[in-house]
């Protein structure tokens, strides 16, 4: 029986619903991802002029919007590598924004200050509630990522702070926290060094903004 292919006929990837939703949610991810790489090759080119203006809000929404795709693919989408790899993509300056989860112009000083009280006020309080929800045993993902992202993103307000050892620990401990579940939690080992890091970063806050590299904590 010969079976004739016509080269003018559309070519199906689904036979249900079901099947073209999925596929349309592939493809938004594909291009999120896409859009996302594009944007952070453009800021580092500095083609993406006034940053904190117009780079921050599309990095924060494209990220947002991945998050919200990454939802609707989870059982077809183990993680973004195995999508990328998958889909044949190269684009690692995505990968690497999606694996930190918030703009350059906050996991790098913007520089921008001054500081003023208002914003010392807020990543005050920022460090309380984080180390707060941490002795109260808090240790899922889904609890602690909120409260740390906050908390780096005051950072970043700070002059200066790119130097600060502590805020590089806490952007590193926001992308292990990024790259879990929301379920999962932190070890009891992994909770200990947290607690140990932030509480170190708080002193060392206070004392970069008084000048003053060996006092404690007020």
């Amino acid at each position: 029986m010969n079976t004739s292919i016509s080269l003018d006929e559309e070519v199906r990837l689904h036979s249900t619903n079901a099947e073209r939703e999925k596929y349309n949610n592939l493809a938004t991810l594909f291009g999120i991802i896409v859009a996302l790489d594009y944007l952070e090759r453009a800021y580092v080119r500095d083609s993406v002029t006034a940053a904190e203006c117009r780079y921050s809000p599309a990095c924060t929404r494209l990220l947002s919007q991945y998050k919200t795709m990454l939802k609707l693919v989870g059982d077809d989408v183990p993680s973004v590598e195995e999508f990328m790899k998958r889909y044949r993509m190269d684009h690692p300056a995505a990968l690497h924004r999606i694996k930190v989860g918030v703009p350059a112009t906050v996991e790098h000083s913007s520089e921008a200050g001054p500081e003023t009280g208002k914003w010392i006020a807020e990543t005050t309080q920022s460090f309380i509630t984080f180390m707060d929800g941490l002795r109260l045993r808090m240790r899922a993902k889904d609890q602690l990522h909120p409260m740390l992202q906050e908390l780096v993103t005051g950072y970043a307000r700070f002059k200066g702070s790119k130097d600060w050892e502590g805020r590089s620990k806490m952007v590193s401990w926001l992308i292990t926290l990024n790259g879990m579940k929301a379920s999962e939690e932190l070890t009891e080992e992994q909770s200990r060094q947290l607690i140990f890091d932030v509480e170190h970063a708080y002193a060392e806050f206070f004392r970069s903004l008084g000048g003053d590299k060996t006092s404690d904590v007020p």
